[in-house]
């Protein structure tokens, strides 16, 4: 609970309209997309990078935690307020800042909703590629604060490889500026790649200048189905290994087909057990080549079925058996548990059959679907927790997930961060002395550990 002084204060400083302390706008800010629900004491609405800093010294001086916060979106608790304190919520601000059409640059503020910008710049015939599964409402800071990624990765990258420079409030308050305008900059540590990925445990983000490229001229979207696993994987080294870098190649297990026929009845046939959505995009003229050339490479691989969209339309309704993989999971159980390893594509055969032999030996349906192209599968744990001990089974059988990902040389997070959900877990991928070294880090900058705090580290 905050002193009666400490939120006459902050009303003072950012006016009274945007700080909350009813039990109904705490509750609004106590959840994200995982199960977990920790109460604030506050939640503030500042208006700029001033007012964030202001909160910042107030919080250093009274030595109370703040938890920077966008839309809530992330599936590891990252901007969870566990422990109490204040929630800095940064959707107020959300411009568009300015888009530089000649140096193809765009400068944003934190709250803006990612598919919001997307549109904006694509009006002017430029591309920002990044586009995490929550595009629709996710905002661009919490994209850069994890290092977002999406199905387009593959191709272009993730969220830090368009970032070129941030305006950063330090966990005491100072204002900062990383990185540049221009595509080479060597001065200094590279402070804005640090940042990406730092799940607002070193600053608070308060404007992003992006990289952007010219806008493809079109695309086109394959759904291709697989009689094994085997063969959608030797489908990706396959087309790769050909010198066709596609936009996106995403797989569903089939365990993942079974759910959502089940619900939508899409029509997969019965001997489908893998499922890859195939897209190119560039010139025209191009990626028709392209698409028939990938029909030739996979067509020996155990290819049961091949939908090729004819335009954009069509393009959707492919795009609509993937979407229908979130909503078809609930019916399963109602607690998902939702992790995202990563192994080199090479071995995501591998890691499934290790995963297929984690749920028969703790009897746990088990999910998978993700980014077949830079081996990102999301691994999704589904059980009743109103059933005693399953929720025990299922912490198990997670952790044995993340090692088979660790034996194959891969990671235990590509795109959700650590936050709370994988602290505990943090170990068993990095050394004792990553772990000081990155802590060693948190210090310097933020020495009385105010900002996020308890994440990330055990």
């Amino acid at each position: 609970m905050l002193a009666p002084h400490i939120i006459t204060e902050l009303k003072r400083l950012l006016g009274p309209a945007n700080v909350a302390t009813d039990l109904q706008d705490l509750i609004c800010y106590g959840y994200d997309a995982t199960q977990m629900e920790f109460l604030p004491d506050a939640v503030v609405h500042p208006a700029g990078p001033e007012e964030v800093s202001l909160v910042l010294k107030l919080a250093n001086r009274e030595l109370i935690p703040v938890f920077p916060r966008g839309a809530g979106s992330g599936f590891t608790g990252g901007a969870l307020p566990k422990g109490g304190g204040i929630v800095l919520v940064t959707t107020r601000m959300n411009r568009i800042l300015r888009i530089d059409t000649e140096n193809l640059i765009a400068e944003v503020e934190p709250g803006l909703v990612t598919e919001e910008f997307q549109l904006a710049v694509e009006k002017l015939g430029l591309f920002y590629p990044p586009d995490p599964a929550s595009l629709k409402f996710s905002t661009l800071g919490g994209n850069v604060a994890e290092n977002a990624g999406g199905p387009r990765c593959v191709k272009y990258g993730v969220t830090r490889d368009f970032v070129m420079g941030l305006e950063v409030v330090l966990p005491t308050g100072e204002i900062i500026r990383t990185g540049t305008e221009t595509y080479k900059a060597v001065v200094g540590y590279d402070m804005t790649r640090l940042l990406c990925g730092s799940e607002g445990t070193l600053g608070v983000i308060t404007k992003i200048i992006f990289k952007l490229l010219p806008l493809p001229d079109a695309k086109k979207t394959m759904l291709t189905i697989f009689d094994s696993i085997d063969g959608a994987a030797r489908a990706v080294s396959t087309i790769i290994g050909a010198r066709i870098i596609p936009t996106t190649l995403e797989f569903m297990d089939y365990a993942t087909i079974q759910c959502v026929n089940k619900r939508f009845n899409l029509g997969i046939p019965p001997e489908g057990r893998a499922v890859l959505i195939i897209e190119v995009d560039g010139d025209r003229e191009l990626i028709e080549k392209q698409a028939a050339r990938i029909q030739e490479l996979i067509a020996p691989l155990g290819l049961v079925q091949c939908k090729v969209a004819k335009d954009n339309a069509e393009s959707e309704a492919l795009w609509r058996v993937r979407r229908l993989v979130s909503p078809s999971l609930r019916e399963v159980n109602p607690t998902k548990y939702n992790e995202d390893i990563v192994v080199p594509r090479s071995k995501v055969p591998d890691v499934i059959r290790k995963i297929e032999q984690i749920q028969k030996k703790y009897d746990i349906p088990i999910v998978n679907f993700g980014h077949a192209g830079d081996g990102n599968i999301h691994v999704n744990v589904l059980i009743d927790k109103e059933i005693p001990g399953m929720d025990e089974k299922a912490h198990e059988a997670i952790r044995e997930v993340f090692q088979a990902a660790l034996d194959l040389n891969g990671t235990m997070s590509g795109e959700h961060g650590v936050g709370l959900a994988k602290q505990p877990y943090i170990s068993m991928e990095l050394s004792p002395v990553q772990i000081a070294t990155m802590k060693a880090i948190k210090s310097a900058l933020d020495p009385n550990n105010i900002l996020n705090p308890g994440k990330m580290f055990p």
